[in-house]
């Protein structure tokens, strides 16, 4: 009888033990699940930043549109806009040790200094986070993507082309830039050299580059300088839309619309009425609703392992279609396209 009773004794625990086991088992897996599943929902959206040059630019705040456009596309991804209050190295690499302390995903920065900046990239790829360029490059090392708007050689040049229509290819040209540490800016200029070279342009000449520091004010008063400096001034190239609208300001204001002819990069919707009333003859520019829209696909790439961001790898950017990384990272994006009378209207009022 004992005997018996110890038998039953020793069934019941086996089977006990084995539902318990069996319990933990389902218990484990459900939980295991439960996190595969929250995992593919993404119920924590990538926080993907565009570090512009500084706030109140208006090619910035549509590079912002752009990356709004693409996180809404992409659905988990939360893109947000960030700049300093001037064009500084320093007021950005403050912003990104913040958003290093904050642990976001991804930045994406048009940077105002090549190489002050590395340092403190080099510190936010350490902590995971993903770092691209865009519109203003960092240097190798200090991010992964380099995306380029446009070829420098193609923009520089063809700003130089746009002059040289308007002043029917003679006369002294100066050039108002950005800051002299803009890597983008600076590069255009070597180009805008090595065009005025040829033949076609050996009535014509650049006199002297200055810069305005991406501030409306300086700008101006840089333009001004140009004209005051060579009353025989025959044209302004300002490859920067803070400094391509002062510029058609100061022309405006020191009478000499016609006089002296005006290209550069600007944005539609700020130089409608300068390009209407003939001040602005001509300019181009890249949409920078397209720039932020790419920048936002590519970081989301990197941070989700659809690219690694090695040369040759191509990835997938929504209505811009497959973008080719290239050595070193750099990525072209598209060529600039010139606004005139004939289509200012149009596209002043998407941007």
């Amino acid at each position: 009888m004992v005997k018996r009773l110890g038998i039953v004794l020793l069934c019941l625990l086996i089977l006990s033990t084995a539902v318990f086991v069996s319990c933990s088992k389902d218990k484990g897996t459900e939980t295991a699940a439960k996190t595969e599943t929250k995992a593919a929902a993404g119920e924590e959206p990538l926080k993907l930043v565009l570090l512009v040059k500084s706030l109140g630019n208006g090619f910035f705040e549509a590079c912002a549109d752009g990356g709004k456009e693409a996180a809404k596309e992409l659905g988990n991804v939360e893109s947000i806009y960030m700049g300093p209050s001037s064009s500084t190295a320093e007021g950005q690499i403050e912003i990104i040790e913040t958003l290093i302390a904050q642990k976001v995903d991804g930045i994406a920065i048009s940077a105002n200094d090549r190489d002050a900046l590395i340092p403190v990239t080099k510190k936010a790829m350490k902590a995971g986070i993903q770092v691209i360029s865009f519109d203003s490059g960092i240097s190798s090392g200090g991010r992964t993507i380099d995306l380029v708007p446009s070829e420098s050689e193609l923009i520089g040049r063809q700003q130089v082309q746009l002059i040289a229509e308007l002043c029917n290819y003679k006369g002294k040209v100066g050039i108002v830039s950005a800051t002299s540490q803009a890597t983008n800016q600076n590069l255009w200029i070597e180009w805008m050299y090595k065009e005025i070279e040829k033949p076609e342009y050996k009535n014509m000449s650049i006199v002297e580059v200055v810069y305005g520091d991406d501030a409306a004010d300086k700008s101006y008063r840089e333009a001004v300088g140009l004209m005051q400096k060579y009353p025989d001034l025959a044209g302004i190239i300002s490859p920067t839309t803070i400094g391509v609208l002062a510029s058609a300001k100061a022309i405006e204001d020191e009478g000499k619309k016609g006089v002296v002819q005006l290209t550069g990069l600007g944005l539609p919707s700020e130089m409608q009425h300068y390009i209407e009333n003939g001040t602005c003859g001509q300019m181009a520019l890249w949409n920078p609703i397209d720039l932020g829209y790419t920048s936002t696909y590519i970081l989301e790439a990197l941070c989700t392992g659809k690219t690694a961001g090695k040369p040759g790898d191509v990835i997938k950017a929504g209505r811009m279609g497959d973008i080719t990384v290239g050595e070193d990272g750099l990525t072209i994006m598209g060529a600039p396209f010139v606004f005139n009378k004939d289509n200012i209207a149009k596209f002043a009022a998407m941007f």
